[in-house]
C-alpha cells in the first residue's frame, strides 16, 4: 500500500482570450486581486488555431497566458473555474461572452486545465468541473497528448509553459519543497 501524501502546491495559470484588449487588462487585474500578482505574462498571441469561437466573440481573437506568483492547492481548481465562469458571465453582453478565461495549473509533471465539458480523457473534480492533463513533462520539456488542443501543442505554447515551469521549480526550491 502506498503512503498517502498531500500534493505539493501548484502554479496557477490562466489563459485569456478576447477581441477587446482593454477587457483583457481588466480581467488580468481582477484575477490578480483574487489570486495575487502575476509573475509571468505572455506576449499577445493570435488565437487562430480554430474558428470555433468566432460566432460568439467575433474575429481577431488574441490570447494571453498569465501565471500567478502565489502557489495554490490543486484541490482548488474546480472552485477557481467556477469563479472565472462567473467573471465571464458578468462581462457578457446580450448573452455572448466577451472574454474566455481558462484556469489551470502547472506542476512539475503536467499542465492541467479546468473545463465544464466532459470527455473520455477528463476527470470529474466536482462542482460541475472536469480536469484535463493537457501537456505532460518528459525529457526536459512539455509534450502534447493526442487530445491536446493544436495551439497548446505548438512550439510557442510549449515554450511558454516550459518558462512557467522554470519559475515554479525555482519557487519550490526557494521554499525547500524539492
Amino acid at each position: 500500500m502506498g503512503q498517502i501524501k498531500e500534493p505539493k502546491p501548484v502554479k496557477l495559470i490562466s489563459s485569456m482570450f478576447t477581441v477587446d484588449l482593454e477587457l483583457l487588462e481588466v480581467a488580468r487585474d481582477r484575477l490578480s486581486k483574487v489570486f495575487g500578482p502575476t509573475d509571468y505574462e505572455s506576449d499577445l498571441l493570435p488565437f487562430d488555431h480554430t474558428s470555433y469561437y468566432a460566432a460568439e466573440f467575433g474575429e481577431g481573437l488574441m490570447r494571453q497566458i498569465v501565471a500567478f506568483a502565489e502557489l495554490i492547492d490543486p484541490e482548488r481548481l474546480a472552485e477557481i473555474k467556477r469563479l472565472t465562469n462567473d467573471l465571464e458571465t458578468s462581462w457578457a453582453r446580450e448573452g455572448k461572452r466577451r472574454i474566455n478565461l481558462d484556469p489551470g495549473y502547472v506542476s512539475l509533471a503536467k499542465l492541467v486545465l479546468a473545463t465544464t465539458k466532459n470527455h473520455g480523457h477528463r476527470i470529474y473534480l466536482g462542482q460541475g468541473i472536469y480536469a484535463e492533463v493537457t501537456l505532460c513533462y518528459r525529457n526536459k520539456t512539455f509534450r502534447p497528448w493526442e487530445w491536446t488542443y493544436p495551439d497548446y501543442a505548438s512550439p510557442p505554447y510549449i515554450a511558454i509553459f516550459d518558462q512557467i515551469r522554470e519559475l515554479y521549480l525555482a519557487q519550490l526550491r526557494q521554499r525547500g519543497q524539492l
